[in-house]
């Protein structure tokens, strides 16, 4: 089983390793963490980073592509041809082709998404329909082969739902039990549909520290148009 994440300047962390540390357990499973060009990768925070070792040269196609979102980075992949004719190739050979939070708006990028159901981050669901996709405010959200999850931590469901799929039961079970998946935040905080306007608005500036830090003045300006519609 050949799993291929997109990697990118900027990226939202756990989108990409929470999905990794799930898929990895597969029997079988080889992943290939890949980016545009090899080197090193650093996270939207600005605190992390992972040294790349596959292009997209050497990977030209995989049973399963994740494509992991950012806090604003992901509006500077969206807009770039060569990545999503990455995207795209490597689509026409999987058996699955997910996404994780604004994952799915790169992925919508390339067309593969037009006229399907999907969800994304709640920050960013609506620049689906900028691509002709339908926004749903699920966690989890399939069409065909293709499955989008929403923000963040919804990484790591939508790769458990993968394993169900391609595994069943048991051994989805006993990968949820080797990571002990078993969550019980502090607050039931995690659902934007429910969350209390105040805590909304502190996220909102959690995520705008998080931009700055991804991108420079000049590229936020040169993508103020599409930041008003995410606004």
């Amino acid at each position: 089983m050949k799993i291929a994440i997109l990697i990118y300047e900027g990226l939202t962390m756990l989108d990409a390793i929470g999905p990794y540390e799930v898929l990895s357990n597969l029997r079988d499973s080889e992943v290939y963490l890949v980016a545009k060009k090899k080197g090193v990768i650093t996270a939207d925070t600005g605190f992390a980073s992972l040294k790349i070792k596959y292009d997209f040269n050497d990977i030209s196609k995989a049973d399963i592509l994740v494509i992991p979102g950012a806090s604003i980075s992901f509006i500077k992949v969206m807009k770039d041809k060569t990545t999503l004719d990455w995207i795209k190739k490597v689509a026409k050979t999987t058996q699955f082709t997910t996404s994780v939070c604004s994952g799915s708006i790169i992925l919508a990028a390339t067309g593969l998404l037009d006229g399907l159901k999907s969800t994304s981050h709640w920050k960013s669901i609506n620049l689906l329909e900028e691509f002709n996709a339908i926004p749903i405010r699920e966690r989890i959200v399939q069409e065909g082969k293709y499955i989008t999850s929403a923000g963040v931590s919804a990484g790591i469901d939508m790769a458990l739902y993968l394993c169900n799929e391609l595994a069943r039961e048991k051994e989805t079970k006993a990968i949820q039990l080797l990571l002990e998946y078993d969550p019980k935040p502090l607050y039931n905080a995690g659902n934007f549909t429910t969350s209390e306007p105040q805590i909304v608005k502190i996220a909102e500036k959690k995520l705008q520290s998080n931009a700055k830090k991804s991108m420079n003045l000049f590229q936020l300006l040169k993508n103020r148009k599409i930041l008003m519609k995410i606004k």
